[in-house]
């Protein structure tokens, strides 16, 4: 803004006046400036403002990732400690299937043994019965050798008292005792043969039943054995069903944590 300076002024009132002239100009300037510098920082404390929000938004953000990202690491390590637990309990259950195979082929094999022990014992019993059989047959043998004996025995005696008092048949009566005593010796040797094959046939029978004895306590100790076989059998059984169920429950947990860090990712 300027000022009509006289045209009578002096210089020195022309100096004031160009000097005042300036002032107001200058004052005008700092004005327009002041009111720019204003605008400017309004500006700047509205970017700033936006700024701060933009860095408390990111910050948050950040602590949600950061979160996030520690959340996903604990159910990582978690899954993996499930993973651990369900390679353990696999490896255990098939342990326990090998197990369980071992005592199916063992059950077998003791079911096996014990048809063979109880043919066995079977067999000893016909064979024993059939040697008592014979051994009776023996015995009727040597009681009939004995009776013929005796028989031989009376007449060879009827023979000697004939011969003292048939002097005339002297010759043809020793003939005829010559004759009976050789079936008398082959009769005797027979009876011998007959009590030595009856001897012989009560030691087999004696050791028959020795051995028949032996099978029966073979028989119950298998038995017995075969009963624990299928006790254990059971309790492998009862605790393969329960690894299977716990192994089950853990795959099902497993699954829900998937599930569960699959959303935590999208959220």
């Amino acid at each position: 803004m300027s000022s009509s300076v006289p045209c009578s002024a002096s210089p020195q009132e022309l100096s004031l006046s160009l000097e005042n002239s300036t002032i107001q100009k200058q004052r005008q300037e700092l004005q327009l400036l002041i009111a720019e510098l204003k605008d400017r920082d309004k500006e700047l404390n509205d970017m700033v403002a936006v700024h701060q929000r933009e860095l408390l938004a990111w910050e948050d953000d950040r602590q949600k990732r950061l979160t996030l990202a520690e959340r996903c690491n604990l159910l990582n390590n978690e899954l993996n400690k499930r993973n651990d637990i369900i390679k353990s309990l696999t490896k255990r259950l098939k342990s326990f299937e090998s197990q369980q195979n071992d005592s199916r082929a063992t059950f077998e094999y003791t079911q096996q043994k014990f048809k063979e022990l109880s043919q066995k014992v079977a067999d000893a019993t016909v064979h024993c019965q059939a040697l008592e059989d014979k051994n009776q047959s023996l015995h009727c043998s040597v009681l009939e050798l004995s009776a013929k004996t005796g028989q031989l025995q009376a007449r060879e005696q009827e023979l000697l008292t004939m011969l003292k008092l048939k002097d005339e048949v002297i010759l043809e009566t020793t003939d005829h005792i010559t004759e009976f005593t050789s079936k008398f010796r082959k009769l005797e040797s027979a009876l011998r043969a007959a009590k030595t094959e009856e001897l012989s046939l009560n030691e087999e029978k004696q050791n028959l039943k020795l051995r028949l004895k032996e099978l029966i306590l073979e028989t119950n100790k298998l038995k017995d054995n075969l009963y624990e076989k299928i006790k254990e059998n059971s309790k492998q059984q009862e605790e393969i069903i329960h690894l299977r169920q716990e192994n089950i429950f853990l795959r099902n947990e497993l699954a829900l944590i998937g599930k569960c860090g699959q959303l935590a990712s999208h959220t």
